[in-house]
């Protein structure tokens, strides 16, 4: 999977967040997204997700064939703070839902999900009752766990306390092979096994 930026920038109202942004994305990369809080991150991980249309510029997709940007979501897993998950689900319902419409990852079960989230214990209770690093973390094994070319990880770690993080480095370690990986961060912690920067402030 190749993403391709061609002078990509996106404003609201009159304001430019970013602009002529030329980047390419390759398969099996592992690139952060940095810049300070409110920068415009989440703004261009949404570009490339194509939740947002840029305000100027062509964002492409190609894996083999080029993908329309409508189609691109069954490609990409994602993982952020701020998505929202159906609060009267248990984790099980979560889980069952979730591998309704993605694959799981080769040679693994939902029960094993379950198991790599450590709260076998609670796969009844409903999320609402969960804490915000129980649900940042059910986040993260969805998009994880998911067989996709493409994993979009923002603020992963949001939420999450010392231990959390170690159980985060070593979900990057099992599931990121031959993934194309993008990280929005500010945090060196989140971002550690990246190999290629893109520093958001330089697109102002």
């Amino acid at each position: 999977m190749t993403i391709t930026l061609q002078d990509i920038g996106r404003r609201f109202n009159q304001e430019w967040i970013f602009k002529g942004i030329n980047y390419q994305f390759n398969s099996g990369g592992k690139y952060a997204i940095l810049g300070p809080n409110g920068s415009g991150k989440s703004t261009l991980l949404s570009v490339i997700l194509g939740n947002l249309s840029p305000s100027e510029g062509i964002i492409t997709y190609d894996q083999e064939k080029s993908i329309a940007v409508e189609k691109i979501y069954q490609y990409v897993s994602f993982a952020a703070p701020y998505l929202d998950l159906i609060e009267e689900f248990t984790l099980q319902e979560t889980i069952d839902f979730h591998f309704k419409f993605k694959q799981l990852h080769k040679d693994f079960d939902e029960g094993m999900v379950l198991e790599l989230l450590g709260l076998k214990k609670s796969q009844d209770k409903a999320l609402k009752h969960f804490s915000s690093g129980m649900k940042q973390r059910t986040k993260l094994v969805l998009a994880c766990c998911t067989e996709t070319p493409i994993l979009l990880l923002d603020e992963p770690t949001s939420n999450l306390d010392k231990q959390g993080v170690s159980w985060y480095h070593e979900l990057i370690e099992r599931f990121t092979d031959n993934r194309l990986v993008i990280v929005g961060s500010n945090q060196e912690a989140e971002y550690s096994f990246c190999n290629h920067f893109v520093q958001i402030t330089d697109y102002k």
